[in-house]
């Protein structure tokens, strides 16, 4: 095996045997071990937000397809150039001020990212709506509240304790 890369001799191959790094390799992101600092942070629960420009941008664009649909199927029929500009910018103020504030979720690609985080926050927060949860809630606040009451508890026997003897 030369040089330990699979080939018994590099004679044939067409390579010169000289083995090196191949530098274009992407590694995985999916580190199974991330560093210590990330771990800590990971276990806070956050979504990422959204950037609002980019959701503008594909609502604009959404509305600018129907338009042009709309524009396309009157040229199409033979209508008058002045009649489709009347006609498609109805259409485009329509849409515009008919603006959706709710995605659903099922209707979005994987490449909608920003769609994806919007749908989510807004399922999340339903959730947590529903479920009565209050905004400033801190994920395993329940636990030290009970173990405070533990601590007080015990401090408060142990007080006791010592009044009595």
């Amino acid at each position: 095996m030369s040089s330990n890369v699979g080939l018994s001799t590099p004679r044939g191959s067409g390579t010169s045997g000289y083995v090196q790094r191949n530098l274009s390799h992407l590694r995985s992101r999916n580190d199974p071990y991330p560093p210590k600092d990330f771990r800590d942070e990971a276990l806070k629960h956050r979504h990422r937000k959204p950037d609002q420009e980019i959701l503008e941008h594909d609502r604009k664009r959404e509305v600018e397809v129907e338009v042009f649909q709309l524009r396309d199927r009157l040229e199409d029929e033979g209508v008058d150039e002045e009649e489709i500009e009347l006609q498609t910018t109805a259409l485009r103020q329509k849409l515009l001020s008919a603006s959706s504030s709710k995605s659903n979720a099922r209707n979005l690609k994987p490449h909608q990212v920003h769609e994806l985080a919007k749908a989510k926050i807004e399922e999340s927060e339903k959730l947590r709506k529903a479920l009565k949860i209050s905004e400033d809630y801190e994920e395993g606040s329940h636990w030290r509240k009970q173990e405070e009451r533990a601590r007080e508890a015990a401090l408060g026997d142990k007080g006791l304790k010592e009044r009595d003897e």
